[in-house]
C-alpha cells in the first residue's frame, strides 16, 4: 500500500470520523461523503485512492459503529495507522476489511502530505517524502486474509463455498 499521508491526532472519537446524524444509512459512499465534515469541512474531496491515515493514540474511541472504518474504506483510505486504537474500532475496521497498524514512531513523524509505504506482511512502513522506516507489528495471516477478502462477512462467504 501506498499513498500521501491524512494526519489526525489523539483521541480521534467515532463522531468526529463520522457524525452521527449520518448512521441513518448504510450506504458506504453517502457515508463516506460526510467522514470528518464536523472536523475538516471537504476532507472527503482530499482523499485518493490508496491513501493512509496517521493518527495519534486512542483512535476511534467512543461508540461502537461500524459506519466510521465503513467510512475511512468507502472514501479511498488503504490503511490507518496510529500510535493507538480503541479495540472496538480496531476489530471493526478488520470486520470491514481496512488494515490498521500500531506505530507510535510512525504517528508521531509522518505528517500530512508525506508519500507512505505500508507493506503489512512485514510491519514496514516507509516514509518516502523523509527517507525514513518505522516498525509496526506485522499483520498475522488470517487478518490479511480478512482485509484481501474485503472484511469478515465476505471471507466467510468465500470460505463456506
Amino acid at each position: 500500500m501506498k499513498g500521501k499521508a491524512h494526519k489526525f491526532g489523539d483521541n480521534v472519537d467515532t463522531d468526529m470520523i463520522i457524525p452521527a446524524r449520518w448512521l441513518v444509512t448504510t450506504d458506504p459512499a453517502e457515508i463516506a461523503a460526510h467522514a470528518f465534515e464536523d472536523v475538516q469541512a471537504g476532507w472527503p474531496e482530499t482523499v485518493a485512492e490508496g491513501d493512509i491515515l496517521v493518527a495519534g493514540n486512542n483512535f476511534g474511541c467512543g461508540s461502537s459503529r461500524e459506519h466510521a472504518p465503513i467510512a475511512l474504506k468507502a472514501a479511498g483510505i488503504a490503511c490507518v495507522i496510529a500510535a493507538s486504537f480503541a479495540r472496538i474500532f480496531y476489530r471493526n475496521a478488520f470486520n470491514i476489511g481496512l488494515p490498521v497498524l500500531e506505530s507510535a514512531e510512525a504517528s508521531a513523524d509522518i505528517d500530512a502530505g508525506d508519500v507512505v509505504e505500508i507493506d503489512a506482511s512485514t510491519g514496514a512502513i516507509t516514509n518516502h517524502t523523509k527517507g525514513r522506516s518505522y516498525r509496526s507489528t506485522p499483520l498475522p495471516p488470517f487478518m490479511r486474509e480478512l482485509v484481501s477478502a474485503g472484511g469478515l462477512l465476505a471471507y466467510l462467504a468465500k470460505t463456506r463455498k
